[in-house]
């Protein structure tokens, strides 16, 4: 058995991180129920590495620490040495960050922990250098230092409890909500809170519920100013279309450049919402090229891959900068001429020399940027992620039916329903859902976060047809599975401890938000009641206050014999299909005669 594990085991790996590290001289395992009987039965503590394929930070370390042979023979010497993709396995990569953060006052990727081979966390830790560097201790001092404290300690350390979170008031009502979220508003650059600048999808998604109801000024400046800002600068690929994962600086200007699924599931959502809302045809060219993206560089048969890398050969955003004489060599001088008013360009450039390619002002030249991204897709391409994620997936189908809805796009309808029937076909199996899949070789471990975000999408689908009510039935019974007590619970691994589920809406909805808002919708769809929901504190659960809103009425259900078209709907709505006409809203159902009367009501909201 011990020289099974005197290797490193990731060659084998479904993973595409953890095969990232096959290389390694340290001995890397996955985390499963033999690794951890193995440390149990040797006596060492583990090693627990948690990171993602497209982290740059993670690339770092793999190629400096854990590439080096002195750090690989401590690992090996006295540590069980685990991997694990966040991505596949949240509820590790969730219990393990809430330790970091509770202990460091601060998380993020990669995560490294130590623990007793019972699962006990006693440190953990970001990124270590492999050299001294601004102070920082070496990995290979952490290491001897850990150990040494373990060996003198091990006798007393307790075990972690990842602190369960029940919902509770902390806001008055909506109006309030909407003043703090105020307070907190860049009016020079658009989002929220100083940099580095997430795109705060869960924020605009409250604030675009609330204002299609109040039409309220300052939140329609707080929604166009950043939308208008991500568009226009930095976080957006002017070219291929799509968004990078957040920008370092408040002004939205270099950006982490790894593109990843579930910021394009939540800005096609929240982009789509806002080109009814605002009737504002730049909303709708930007749902219109965050699809070319998906379609283009996302897409294998109907599914969509989870991420791709920051990096080209080592080198972050290299596939994505210009020199200025490059610009001007490739484009004509009229061409060259027009690319400069709208795009700021300078010999010096805005990242190592060259130039991320921001807009002075968001207008689009068509030719020009598919000349150039003609060229771009010559040049060597960032790693892609090509794991299938459940959530992710469905989360996207959600959005794909929103650009649908109220964007207008021609085939968005289309894709949304083949994208549900083909991640119920290869995800759903014996009434169960996989978390993930890799070239058809599924990962099997059941999480929150997939049966809500999938009930969720099932809720849009069976709106849209009618169809799958027994799928929407049969998710909404196994999702009840996951809470008791009043506590949502992530997973029940028998790897590993269960986890309660975190309802902290960043930079996803959480699986509690999704939770709560797929039960609400189902709930409405098959004539069942719903209980009221709590206002949390703004920004971190923004999209819990949006289903907040909606459970308290905010939204319209509109009872009809057969489906009325969304353009003649507003935003906040539901169709129920029923044997009579009404619209109930703010706790008031109105009757109508004919569907006509009903639409003409309708269109008062809009």
């Amino acid at each position: 058995m011990r020289k099974d594990f005197e290797k490193n085991n990731l060659a084998q790996a479904s993973s595409p991180y953890l095969r990232q590290h096959k290389d390694n001289p340290v001995h890397w395992q996955e985390w499963n129920n033999k690794t951890i009987a193995y440390a149990k039965k040797i006596g060492k503590p583990l090693f627990v590495s948690v990171g993602y394929s497209t982290c740059h930070w993670c690339h770092v370390m793999a190629e400096e620490a854990f590439s080096d042979a002195s750090v690989a023979e401590l690992l090996n010497t006295h540590f069980v040495s685990i991997k694990v993709d966040r991505e596949e396995r949240p509820d590790i990569d969730q219990f393990l960050m809430s330790y970091l953060v509770s202990t460091q006052g601060a998380g993020g990727w990669p995560l490294n922990a130590f623990l007793t081979p019972e699962g006990k966390p006693f440190f953990a830790g970001t990124y270590f250098p492999i050299a001294p560097i601004h102070g920082r201790s070496t990995f290979s001092n952490v290491i001897q230092q850990v150990k040494t404290w373990y060996d003198q300690h091990k006798g007393t350390i307790v075990s972690y409890h990842f602190p369960t979170e029940r919902q509770r008031p902390e806001m008055q009502d909506a109006k309030d909500l909407v003043g703090r979220i105020a307070s907190s508003f860049d009016a020079a650059h658009g989002g929220f809170g100083s940099g580095p600048k997430f795109p705060p999808h869960n924020t605009l998604l409250f604030l675009l519920s609330y204002f299609e109801q109040t039409k309220d000024a300052e939140v329609s400046r707080m929604i166009t100013k950043t939308l208008d800002t991500m568009a226009t600068r930095g976080l957006h690929d002017h070219l291929q279309g799509g968004f990078y994962r957040y920008c370092i600086d408040e002004a939205w200007t270099i950006p982490h450049f790894e593109k990843m699924l579930y910021d394009q599931a939540m800005l096609l959502w929240v982009y789509s919402l806002a080109s009814r809302l605002f009737d504002a045809d730049t909303y709708t060219r930007i749902v219109n090229k965050i699809i070319v993206c998906l379609t283009g560089t996302f897409e294998q048969n109907a599914l969509y891959f989870s991420a791709h890398d920051a990096d080209t050969d080592h080198h972050e955003g290299t596939t994505y900068l210009w020199g200025k004489g490059e610009l001007q060599t490739t484009l004509t001088k009229r061409e060259y001429t027009q690319f400069t008013k709208i795009y700021e360009i300078t010999r010096d450039g805005n990242f190592e020399g060259k130039n991320h390619l921001i807009k002075k002002k968001l207008r689009f030249l068509p030719t020009i940027e598919e000349k150039l991204l003609k060229l771009r897709k010559k040049r060597p391409q960032p790693f892609t992620d090509r794991k299938i994620i459940t959530s992710l997936n469905a989360l996207l189908g959600v959005g794909f039916l929103m650009a649908h809805r109220y964007a207008g796009h021609k085939t968005a309808h289309k894709k949304a329903l083949r994208l549900f029937d083909r991640l119920i076909e290869t995800h759903y199996r014996e009434g169960s859902l996989v978390h993930s899949s890799l070239e058809g070789r599924t990962q099997a471990h059941e999480f929150l976060e997939d049966y809500a975000s999938t009930l969720l999408f099932a809720s849009y689908i069976y709106e849209e047809t009618g169809k799958h009510k027994r799928v929407l039935q049969s998710l909404l019974k196994k999702l009840q599975t996951f809470t008791r007590d009043g506590v949502w619970y992530e997973s029940e691994s028998r790897d590993f401890v269960k986890v309660p589920a975190s309802s902290f809406d960043h930079p996803i909805p959480s699986s509690i938000s999704l939770a709560e808002f797929a039960r609400l919708r189902t709930n409405l769809l098959l004539g069942k009641s719903n209980t009221a929901l709590s206002y949390r504190s703004p920004i971190n659960f923004d999209f819990a206050n949006m289903v907040a809103f909606f459970a308290e009425g905010n939204l319209h259900e509109v009872h009809a014999k057969k489906r009325l078209p969304w353009i003649f709907l507003p935003v906040n709505s539901i169709q129920i299909l029923s044997s009579q006409y009404q619209d109930c809203y703010r706790q008031t159902c109105t009757p109508f005669a004919s569907s006509t009367e009903l639409t003409r009501h309708l269109q008062q909201f809009l």
